[in-house]
């Protein structure tokens, strides 16, 4: 089926207004119940698709300075990661990092412009009339310029249950990814217990001595115009580090012969490596393709002395409790550090190896089922975009 829609702007469709802030805030929040809905980002990103409720209230001075939003609505964040849309499924008051759009007629399918919103074609447009600012902010001329397709009702129908079959598909893949997650802590907690109160009473050591730390080297030795881009050793930087997983979707190499010259920061396979600024102690295993790599010096590599013990160490470096740890542990003002010196003194329960290897052998398990599930989301998000693309062109 092929066809043409009309090319509408945003403007024709909804009316736009940015959201209001009453300041100082904190004189208009509330605890009382019946205070008016006060919007967040973090309302939003916690809830997907609807914005359902709100951690915060505000009273209702405040929301005569600030702009009225009702069921049906649609959200907009205006900032450095602007248009993502959320759909109101409750009445409240949104501040000044919101763009509300408000459908003028019967004409707007909510689910058909969620997804229309959301989409790469959209958001496209949005970076190319925000282009050449400094900060990349949407505004309410910028957006209501945009044009889109406005099928007629039925096809905006036809089109939103096909795309919402997909994304059904992409949400139980991701929730298994994360029942997955789930289970490694469960085989931990049931190997070794909880490491803070360390139930089991396992020998405790200093980092330091059951493995090696190497920094990164000097910012002289980083990729230059003359390092090859594609090919070479493997450079590691603490955006390669997302999520406590190794990140190669921007992978940079140095030439081999720079990285032979190098005495420091040569990550093997099966180490693990932390960032030490940004990112705050966020870990990965170096368990890719590739047999080495060179890390910049805001990371820091932790060798495990006794061989395949690095899961478990892994493990206890991402949990929960370690994260507490290194966000009170800490230092600078702007821009939080960790010191290999702080890593060395961190205490950490050592079970018996056989035990550490029990939960390697287990875990591999469960690795290759995320992997798994990893690569059929991958096509999974492949083929989302395809429709997409297809749908909004009238070629569905």
């Amino acid at each position: 089926m092929s066809q043409s829609f009309p090319l509408v702007p945003l403007e024709n469709i909804f009316t736009i207004a940015r959201g209001g802030s009453p300041r100082p805030i904190d004189k208009f929040i509330t605890e009382d119940p019946d205070g008016i809905n006060w919007v967040l980002i973090s309302d939003a990103t916690e809830s997907g698709k609807y914005i359902n409720s709100t951690k915060k209230r505000i009273r209702e001075e405040g929301a005569k300075r600030s702009r009225a939003v009702k069921p049906g609505d649609f959200l907009l964040t205006n900032s450095m990661s602007f248009g993502r849309p959320y759909i109101m499924n409750t009445s409240g008051c949104i501040h000044d990092g919101w763009l509300v759009l408000s459908p003028r007629d019967s004409k707007v399918l909510s689910d058909f412009f969620y997804h229309l919103l959301g989409s790469e074609l959209v958001y496209a447009e949005f970076k190319r009339l925000a282009s050449g600012a400094t900060v990349k902010n949407l505004n309410i001329d910028l957006v209501k310029g945009v044009r889109v397709p406005l099928p007629p009702l039925p096809e905006q129908r036809r089109i939103a249950e096909i795309l919402d079959r997909a994304e059904a598909l992409r949400a139980k893949r991701r929730a298994a990814l994360a029942q997955l997650d789930t289970l490694t802590q469960s085989i931990f907690l049931d190997l070794f217990g909880d490491p803070v109160t360390n139930g089991k009473q396992w020998e405790v050591r200093k980092l330091s001595e059951i493995s090696h730390f190497e920094n990164g080297d000097r910012s002289s030795n980083y990729p230059s115009g003359g390092d090859i881009k594609d090919e070479g050793v493997l450079f590691l930087s603490t955006k390669n580090v997302v999520d406590d997983r190794l990140d190669l979707s921007a992978a940079v190499f140095i030439t081999e012969e720079k990285f032979k010259s190098l005495s420091r920061g040569k990550a093997k396979r099966n180490d693990l490596i932390i960032t030490l600024r940004g990112t705050l102690g966020t870990c990965c295993i170096f368990d890719c393709e590739y047999e080495t790599a060179f890390i910049n010096a805001q990371m820091m590599i932790i060798r495990p002395i006794q061989e395949g013990t690095h899961r478990y160490l892994y493990a206890l470096l991402t949990s929960r409790q370690a994260k507490d740890r290194f966000a009170r542990i800490g230092y600078g003002a702007a821009v939080r550090q960790l010191s290999a010196s702080q890593l060395s003194e961190l205490p950490i329960p050592v079970p018996p190896p056989d035990l550490q290897h029990e939960f390697e052998r287990r875990i591999n398990v469960v690795e290759k089922l995320k992997a798994a599930h990893r690569a059929s989301l991958a096509e999974l998000d492949a083929l989302f975009a395809v429709l997409q693309h297809r749908a909004f062109r009238g070629e569905l």
